[in-house]
C-alpha cells in the first residue's frame, strides 16, 4: 500500500513538471508571435539612425572636411572677365545689336570707340548671365578669339569683412570713451581718434563694396574689326608685309618729322630772323677795314740804304 502510495506521487510530480515546462514553451512561443509592444518599436528606431550614422560616417570617410572657417567650392566669390573678337561685314550694325543685348541682360555699356572699319566697347553685365552674353553676342558676326578668366577673391572679402568687424567694434568702443569724457583736453583727443578710426572704417566699406560689385559684374571687352581689313591684315606677310610695314613707319617718320619742323617755324621766325640780319651787318661792318689793311701790306718796300 504505501509503495504504491509511492508510485503514484512520483507519477503526480512528474506530470506537474511536465506541465510547467508546456506553458514556459507556449509563452514563449505566444511571446514570439505577438506584434512588438511600444517599447519594442521606440527600441528598433534607436537602433536605425545609430547604424545610419555608422554607415554615413563609412561612406564619408574618403572625404576630407573643409578646414574650419573656409568657404566651400559653392561659396567662393569670382571676378570674371571676358575678351571678344569679331569680324563682320557692317561695324556699326553689330555695335547697335550690342547694345540692345546689353539692355537686355540687364547690362550696360562703359567705355566706347567706334570707326567706320574697326569699334571697341566694354560691356558690363550681371556675372550669373555672362556665359548667355557671349554666345548671344558670338553669334553678331565670326568669332576670331574668346578668352574667359575668374579671379578668387574669396580670401580679400573674408579679409575684408574680419577688419570690418573689428574696425566698427572698435569705433563702438571710442565712441562710448568719448560719452564718458569730461575735461576738453579728453574730448579733444578722443574726437581725433574716433575721427581717425572712421574714416579708416569708411575706406574699408568702399573697398568691400567694389569687391562685392566686382563679383556681382563681369566686363567683356568687344572688338570687332570689318571683314575687308581683316582680310588685309592677313594678307600682310612676308615680303611684302615687311614692305608695307616698312613703309607705314617711314610714313609715322614723316609725320612726326614735319610736326616737330612746324612747330618751330614760329621760333625761327621770332628769333632767327632778327639773329640773321645782326650777322649779316657785322659781316657787312668788317668787309671795309680789310682792304685798307691789305693796301698797307701791299706797298713797296723802301730800297736797302748803301
Amino acid at each position: 500500500m504505501r509503495k504504491r502510495m509511492r508510485w503514484v506521487a512520483a507519477a503526480g510530480i512528474v506530470l506537474a513538471l511536465a506541465g510547467c515546462s508546456a506553458n514556459d514553451s507556449g509563452g514563449s512561443s505566444e511571446s514570439a508571435g505577438m506584434p512588438m509592444s511600444a517599447d519594442t518599436k521606440q527600441a528598433a528606431p534607436n537602433q536605425g539612425p545609430a547604424n545610419k550614422e555608422g554607415t554615413d560616417s563609412k561612406a564619408g570617410s574618403g572625404k576630407a572636411p573643409a578646414p574650419a572657417g573656409q568657404p566651400g567650392i559653392a561659396d567662393r566669390k569670382l571676378v570674371r572677365t571676358a575678351s571678344l573678337e569679331l569680324t563682320a561685314p557692317n561695324v556699326a550694325d553689330v555695335i547697335s545689336q550690342v547694345r540692345v543685348i546689353t539692355q537686355g541682360a540687364a547690362g550696360y555699356t562703359g567705355q566706347e570707340s567706334t570707326q567706320e572699319k574697326r569699334a571697341s566697347v566694354n560691356v558690363i553685365v550681371p556675372a550669373e548671365r555672362l556665359d548667355g552674353v557671349l554666345d548671344q553676342l558670338g553669334k553678331l558676326g565670326k568669332q576670331i578669339k574668346r578668352e574667359v578668366t575668374a579671379t578668387d577673391v574669396t580670401e580679400q572679402m573674408v579679409d575684408v569683412d574680419s577688419r570690418l568687424a573689428t574696425q566698427r567694434a572698435s569705433v563702438e568702443r571710442i565712441r562710448a570713451l568719448l560719452a564718458r569724457a569730461t575735461s576738453v583736453s579728453e574730448i579733444a583727443s578722443v574726437e581725433s581718434e574716433l575721427t581717425s578710426r572712421e574714416a579708416e572704417l569708411e575706406s574699408l566699406q568702399k573697398r568691400r563694396e567694389s569687391l562685392a560689385g566686382s563679383v556681382a559684374m563681369s566686363t567683356i571687352s568687344l572688338q570687332v574689326k570689318a571683314e575687308t581689313v581683316a582680310a588685309a591684315e592677313e594678307s600682310r606677310g612676308g615680303f611684302l608685309g615687311g614692305l608695307g610695314d616698312g613703309w607705314d613707319a617711314f610714313l609715322t617718320f614723316g609725320g612726326g618729322l614735319l610736326t616737330v619742323l612746324g612747330a618751330m617755324v614760329p621760333f625761327l621766325l621770332v628769333f632767327g630772323v632778327p639773329a640773321a640780319a645782326l650777322v649779316w651787318w657785322l659781316r657787312k661792318r668788317r668787309r671795309p677795314a680789310e682792304p685798307a689793311m691789305a693796301t698797307a701790306s701791299d706797298l713797296p718796300s723802301a730800297p736797302p740804304l748803301d
